[in-house]
């Protein structure tokens, strides 16, 4: 393992209490499993010092900073962080800066995609052998229900997970126009990736830093959801 190189994208604002850990545990991963990846953060001026802790990170770690100027959102900073990524990266990737997302799944995603196989592996949720914890009933219908309510555009059962992994080449020539912060949506949804696997693995809610979900946020998903929808029906009239 460790042909394929690389770059996970994490975009953050206020998340200085998880971060260093974040990255350290990446870099752990990359280390223990020889595989040649970079994280990229997208950091959007965060007014705690995130992007500071990155910076200095990176003078012994794998990790460079991306800084914007303000809080522009969370899918144009994985958009932006993917042009910033270095040009030798095959596959790119999002995750959150939360731990969140189990880092211990990461090599197998690579490995999917070494294979030749898959063109996208997404963390999954929704098949055997994952889950949630620490989450609130209401939050595990609303996710359910926004994987229903997408389900006949792709065969992914967790089509909102926030943590992938594409070939960089099923994204030429995609435009990626996403509302809110479901970029995974977007990806599934239009990128030219041919087979996609979903590894399990089991969510934490966060334990510092706030959630982005929220009514608003609900708002702009079903308004993604009806532009993918309007795409898929009506080609020539597919934005709103």
């Amino acid at each position: 393992m460790g042909n394929l190189a690389f770059s996970m994208v994490v975009p953050t604002y206020n998340e200085a209490g998880g971060i260093e850990r974040l990255i350290r545990s990446l870099d752990d991963i990359f280390r223990r499993d020889g595989l040649d990846g970079e994280i990229v953060v997208v950091d959007d001026n965060s007014p705690d010092g995130t992007g500071a802790i990155v910076d200095r990170l990176a003078a012994e770690l794998p990790v460079r900073c991306l800084h914007r100027p303000g809080k522009l959102g969370l899918s144009s900073g994985v958009i932006d962080g993917w042009k910033f990524a270095r040009p030798e990266s095959q596959a790119l990737g999002a995750m959150d800066a939360d731990f969140s997302h189990d880092v211990d799944i990461l090599p197998k995603m690579v490995a999917a995609l070494e294979s030749g196989e898959y063109g996208l592996a997404v963390g999954s949720r929704y098949v055997a052998g994952g889950g949630i914890t620490n989450w609130p009933w209401t939050r595990i219908v609303t996710s359910r229900v926004a994987c229903l309510l997408a389900s006949p555009l792709t065969r992914v059962k967790d089509i909102t997970s926030g943590y992938f992994l594409v070939r960089r080449e099923a994204l030429d020539g995609v435009r990626l126009d996403p509302i809110g912060f479901k970029i995974g949506l977007e990806v599934v949804a239009k990128a030219h990736y041919g087979k996609a696997i979903e590894i399990p693995y089991v969510f934490t809610d966060r334990v510092v830093g706030e959630s982005k979900l929220n009514e608003k946020e609900i708002f702009n998903y079903l308004r993604q959801l009806r532009r993918l929808y309007a795409a898929r029906l009506f080609p020539k009239a597919g934005k709103d």
